[in-house]
């Protein structure tokens, strides 16, 4: 991947506060991982709606599951085409991508779906104010962007790209990088396209045994922190790209993806393998699309 070594405006836009943001700032005392939902073959992508409410598919069923704020479990859609990547956009649309089918759609919230773009082998998505979406392709080393109106082009290549997430403001979107000990960041063009692509955040530890980090799913809380599962468990870092610690897996199995949700999106959900799990913390992670609304 072309690097262009412009930092600055990365370290310009990241908090001034952030010296010190330690987990202690996140994590509640004697608050752990609590059980979600289980008996799935391999859950990926939560996504967030405006009432808190937590979307997640079961890739190889092509399904697409809805855990309420009342704590109710109920299927939302089925034949999703392996969808994998789920998020929510503007007008309260679904947005996901189907790696079998090779397209980015939305659905309504009646699980009516409606194709955006197609020739595509999504990964994970990121969803602007606008409705445009941004779509890792690992396979393609590519990362896409699909404009409202279902045009395509390629924003960032010659990498593995996989987990991605925009800031709250839409300046930066951090992309996880499978193979390498860091992870990406990218300033956001008026034009939607990326410049000044740079190993941002880093350190990402590997445990013994593992030659890559495995960085996938990623979030971002309202005061800047980035969360991304690893193989090393969920890490968190601080808005200047340091490495604020990790957060143990709920078990020991493959850690995919990560959002806030709840009524009052203070509540972590991971998907890990078969199962998904939830964790109150302290801090709160308003779903980025309904950011703006509110401010």
């Amino acid at each position: 991947m072309k690097q262009f070594g412009a930092w600055a405006w990365i370290l310009c836009a990241a908090v001034a506060s952030a010296q010190d943001m330690p987990l202690t700032q996140v994590l509640i005392d004697g608050e752990g991982w609590k059980l979600v939902a289980e008996g799935f073959q391999f859950t990926e992508g939560p996504a967030t709606d405006a009432q808190g409410n937590v979307f997640f598919v079961d890739v190889p069923r092509s399904q697409i599951w809805k855990f309420d704020i009342a704590g109710k479990l109920t299927k939302f859609a089925e034949n999703t085409g392996r969808a994998s990547g789920l998020m929510f956009g503007p007008a309260g649309r679904l947005y996901a991508c189907q790696g079998e089918t090779r397209k980015v759609v939305w659905y309504d919230e009646h699980a009516m779906v409606h194709t955006l773009a197609e020739g595509i082998a999504g990964n994970d998505i990121a969803v602007d104010r606008a409705g445009g979406v941004y779509v890792t392709d690992m396979g393609g080393r590519k990362v896409w962007y699909v404009s409202p109106a279902g045009e395509q082009r390629v924003v960032a290549e010659g990498f593995t790209p996989n987990g991605l997430t925009l800031w709250q403001d839409e300046s930066t979107l951090a992309v996880a990088d499978w193979d390498q000990p860091h992870l990406w960041a990218f300033r956001v063009e008026n034009d939607a396209s990326l410049k000044y692509g740079a190993p941002y955040y880093r350190p990402v530890p590997m445990p013994v045994g593992q030659e890559k980090p495995g960085s996938d799913g990623m979030t971002v809380d309202d005061d800047g922190r980035l969360y991304v599962c690893t193989h090393a468990g969920l890490l968190m870092f601080d808005p200047t790209g340091r490495l604020g610690g990790a957060i143990a897996r709920p078990q020991n199995k493959f850690l995919s993806n990560v959002k806030f949700g709840g009524p009052k999106f203070d509540t972590l959900f991971v998907t890990c393998t078969d199962k998904v799990y939830q964790r109150k913390t302290k801090v709160i992670g308003t779903p980025h699309a309904w950011w703006h609304a509110k401010r």
